[in-house]
């Protein structure tokens, strides 16, 4: 691709393998989720060699620079030519978002069905939840 066609933020974000598909990559943009030199920066903005960008994901935090452009999709191997990741290790290595488990006293589902000492435990609870001493 030469330097004087335009590349769309979006189009690029997808062909270096940041988003899955290109309409999450505008969804980002459009969420200020991407930023090009710290602004937030519109889906249709052209992407130009030296921009930084500072992208956040479901995964983890982004920090490239551009190093080339890229308009189709390639293999991961040959799209990290085309950036430079400048994100901090400890970005890197976040652990991702872990959902909260409450313990309702319900049993998970498709974990089949109670043993006999777990429906002995369940009926010994049940009968000493209306007693008072």
């Amino acid at each position: 691709m030469s330097n004087t066609e335009k590349l769309r933020v979006d189009k690029y974000l997808w062909s270096i393998r940041v988003f899955k598909t290109r309409s999450q990559a505008a969804d980002a943009c459009d969420g200020g989720k991407v930023k090009l030199n710290g602004n937030n920066v519109k889906a249709a903005k052209p992407v130009a060699i030296g921009d930084n960008f500072e992208i956040r994901t479901e995964g983890r935090k982004w920090l490239i620079q551009v190093t080339g452009l890229l308009a189709n999709r390639v293999a991961y191997s040959e799209a990290i030519k085309y950036y430079v990741d400048n994100t901090p290790e400890e970005d890197k290595t976040a652990p991702k978002a872990i959902a909260a488990v409450f313990q309702t006293g319900k049993r998970q589902s498709k974990i089949g069905r109670p043993t006999k000492k777990d429906r002995r435990s369940i009926e010994g609870f049940m009968e000493g939840e209306g007693e008072e001493d």
